[in-house]
């Protein structure tokens, strides 16, 4: 903790919690015994003193248990372990014996020589001692097919879990099933130690402790060390009386036995009132590890002494197994997505800046990829004297003056990225402005330490609860028991635990470490594309102009030898409308009409392809247009698949005014409409194109990222459906899911062409499908 504070005459370092040699405390639970066993000799050289009182025939046990050292020299001290244990509970122990260092497992349940109590026995070695925790068996042996039961309507539920919120209730609810306790809390620690209960399950009666937040002392350092090398701690009782070992200290070493692995260990006096304070009557605790290090805690409390046999901690230990796997398996999953979402963010950035000589012109060609980049409303590029704000940000001045002190910075100069979510608390002068950045993440960019982009993020203000206040007034005691006990005073632990609430200011959302790595990805691109040689930047324009001849040439093919004909299909058709059609009859003269119509809009469309060839390089012709009428269009010009099919259009509403390019807004709803047409084996078709407004979308799942006050256009036919897994592949250059002479062939290129058009004005394009039933295209257009 690192803290002192004054207490009377005394100051006492909080570091007192930290420093209690709980691995060694010298006792033993009172509900078994402990037996220390030479390997070279194979005899007991140390023994917890009530161990005679279990192995003398007859004996009740612990209850009747007086620590008699005559008795205990006399029965256990010096004996060999075959004085005890039965020849084939020894076998089992030496067929175990590679499996036991630094590992207990229990090895067997059988009766001890002579007594015909039986007792589970969990073993372990460790610097040449073997280490045998024995405790009363149940009377009736466990049935592995009861163990199995047990668990396997726990594990379907975890598995079927699909946020890391319920994941924990989860958890919390089966171990309360599989255990019986009182209470059952999913405990977790954040990086300084604190922790908060992030789930519960408990008895009505019970006050709630979900949300509150524990101070770092309450569990302190070494104490989480050793949840890491001991999965499982019980207390059957808190108001136990602690059982020393005999003799005190090893004979073999003199020193004392590190007790770090054992199941029985008495626990610290702390820890007991502690617990006592809480009012809690006997605990269970089973680590959640996360790729080896502890990441929380499954805490058991129950409001009277408890007890729960082997196998019913084994179930609950292995639960405690499970959740740690798929712990890491859930936060993997979520993690990689986001930094999928970040690496296709960095791209988009990358390419821009590719496009520019000038560095800033190519970050800031897009404000809204370099803001949202990081999920940060605000950011600044400094680069030599200038100085581009966006978003939220602090004044230019105080920008200027941050990027001076960050230059002076040695984090800055070793790594090339700084960060902070309490800029404030670093820099004093960010107090003026902690409203809009509280946090910040900067990279270097060049060889200037001072060219910077930065990133901020604003103050968002917690109200923390507690369960007690967090700076812990603490009383102090005597020194206590233990094989360390000396004249330091005893930090006694605080005995409120009422919700207690902090504000806390100044700070923001944490950068997580993802947006690290994605930062520093960014600044290894931005140095890629500063440092650059001469002849790279060469021969990336000759191949460019290359691709652009290329693209040039095809255009030019296209329009001769696509064009052409269909000019002079056009002309003969006005030839024929303004030369003969007093001679046709009223419907000739509509189909010609038609025909001219029809021609000049095949004309418009095979334009609009014609640039999207160069998508990438050319401005939209945005302006504001009736969407309405542009879907009529559409509809005229696919007039005569419609009929042909006998395919009904519904449109229940007109569709709203809107920016965009009309030609590319048509093309999409042309091949969004042409595939709901090809796509159909009802007798009965209807196709259906509407939109949504932001207030309608109800339930509807839409991608990340898309904007909230976007109305949303969709194409609805019933068709015959997509299967789930195929709604992304759909969209790929040239994919069919079906073979070429099926449903009027085709290229497969569509979809492709669609959802980059989509994409250039700015929205998304995704599908929803019921195979069989029908399939729903949904897009914004967002220019």
């Amino acid at each position: 903790m690192g803290a002192q504070v004054r207490l009377g005459s005394q100051t006492v370092d909080l570091t007192s919690c930290d420093r209690e040699p709980i691995h060694i405390p010298g006792y033993v639970q009172p509900h078994g015994f402990l037996l220390v066993v030479d390997e070279a000799s194979g005899r007991i050289v140390q023994a917890s003193a009530n161990a005679a009182d279990f192995v003398r025939p007859g004996n009740g046990g612990p209850d009747q248990a007086t620590p008699d050292q005559t008795t205990l020299n006399q029965a256990v001290l010096g004996q060999p372990l075959g004085a005890l244990l039965e020849p084939a509970s020894l076998e089992q122990l030496a067929s175990a014996r590679e499996n036991l260092e630094g590992n207990p497992l229990h090895v067997f349940t059988a009766p001890l020589r002579g007594t015909g109590a039986r007792f589970d026995v969990i073993a372990h070695r460790q610097g040449g001692l073997l280490l045998l925790e024995l405790e009363p068996a149940p009377p009736q042996a466990p049935n592995p097919v009861d163990f199995y039961r047990l668990i396997k309507t726990s594990l379907a539920a975890l598995g079927a879990a699909q946020s890391l919120t319920e994941f924990a209730q989860v958890g919390a609810r089966e171990v309360r099933a599989l255990s019986g306790y009182d209470r059952v809390m999913i405990y977790r620690f954040a990086d300084d130690g604190t922790g908060q209960i992030i789930a519960e399950d408990k008895q009505d009666a019970l006050t709630p402790f979900l949300g509150l937040h524990y101070p770092a002392s309450d569990i302190p350092r070494q104490a989480r060390a050793l949840y890491v090398l001991n999965m499982l701690r019980i207390v059957g009782d808190v108001n136990y009386e602690p059982v020393p070992l005999i003799p005190t200290l090893l004979p073999t070493t003199g020193a004392p036995t590190d007790m770090s692995h054992c199941v029985l260990r008495s626990v610290s006096p702390v820890h007991v009132q502690y617990l006592q304070n809480m009012g809690v009557g006997a605990t269970l605790t089973i680590s959640i590890l996360r790729g080896g290090e502890l990441w929380g805690l499954i805490a058991c409390h129950h409001q009277t002494p408890r007890r729960v046999g082997y196998d019913v901690r084994a179930a609950c230990e292995f639960l405690g197994q499970v959740m740690s796997l798929q712990l890491s398996a859930k936060e993997e999953h979520e993690e990689q997505a986001y930094r999928l979402r970040l690496g296709h963010a960095r791209a988009r950035l990358v390419e821009l800046m590719a496009r520019h000589d000038d560095l800033i012109e190519g970050l800031l060609q897009s404000d809204l990829d370099l803001l949202a980049f990081l999920d940060a409303p605000g950011a600044a590029v400094c680069i030599g004297e200038e100085v581009v704000l966006l978003g939220t940000t602090p004044a230019r001045a105080e920008v200027l003056e941050l990027a001076g002190w960050l230059a002076e910075q040695h984090e800055l100069a070793d790594n090339g990225l700084i960060h902070t979510d309490a800029l404030s608390d670093d820099f004093g002068p960010a107090q003026a402005y902690q409203r809009e950045a509280s946090g910040l993440l900067a990279v270097q960019v060049s060889a200037r330490r001072q060219d910077l982009v930065m990133w901020f993020r604003p103050e968002q203000v917690q109200t923390v609860s507690w369960g007690g206040d967090p700076s812990k007034p603490v009383e102090v005691g005597s020194a206590g028991t233990g094989v360390l006990a000396g004249n330091e005073p005893r930090l006694t632990p605080r005995k409120s635990f009422e919700a207690w609430q902090q504000t806390v200011r100044g700070r923001s959302v944490p950068w997580r470490l993802s947006e690290l790595g994605a930062a520093q990805d960014l600044r290894a691109a931005i140095l890629s594309v500063v440092l650059r040689q001469a002849e790279q930047v060469g021969q990336l324009n000759a191949d460019l102009s290359r691709s652009n001849a290329e693209l040039d040439a095809f255009a030019y093919i296209a329009s001769h030898d696509l064009k052409e004909p269909l000019r002079g299909l056009h002309n003969y058709a006005t030839f024929l409308q303004e030369s003969y059609s007093e001679r046709m009859d009223a419907e000739g003269q509509h189909k010609l009409g038609t025909l001219v119509r029809l021609t000049q809009r095949m004309e418009d469309l095979i334009d609009s392809l014609l640039l999207f060839s160069r998508v990438g390089r050319e401005d939209l012709r945005v302006q504001e247009a009736d969407l309405g009428e542009v879907l009529a269009g559409v509809l005229e010009m696919l007039q005569a698949r419609l009929e042909q099919d006998r395919v009904q259009v519904r449109v229940p509403r007109p569709l709203p005014r809107l920016r965009v390019d009309r030609v590319r807004a048509g093309e999409v709803f042309n091949n969004l409409i042409s595939n709901a047409i090809k796509y159909t084996d009802k007798p009965q078709r209807w196709i259906e194109i509407g939109s949504l407004s932001p207030a309608e979308r109800g339930p509807l799942r839409v991608p990340e990222g898309l904007g909230e006050s976007a109305d949303i256009f969709y194409v609805r036919d019933n068709g015959i459906g997509i299967r789930e897994r195929h709604l992304e592949g759909i969209f790929r250059i040239f994919k069919r899911l079906h073979a070429r002479d099926q449903f009027g062939g085709g290229t497969g290129a569509g979809l492709t062409i669609a959802r980059k058009l989509v994409e250039r004005h700015g929205g998304q394009l995704w599908a929803h499908s019921e195979l069989g039933q029908g399939s729903t295209f949904y897009f914004t257009l967002e220019a």
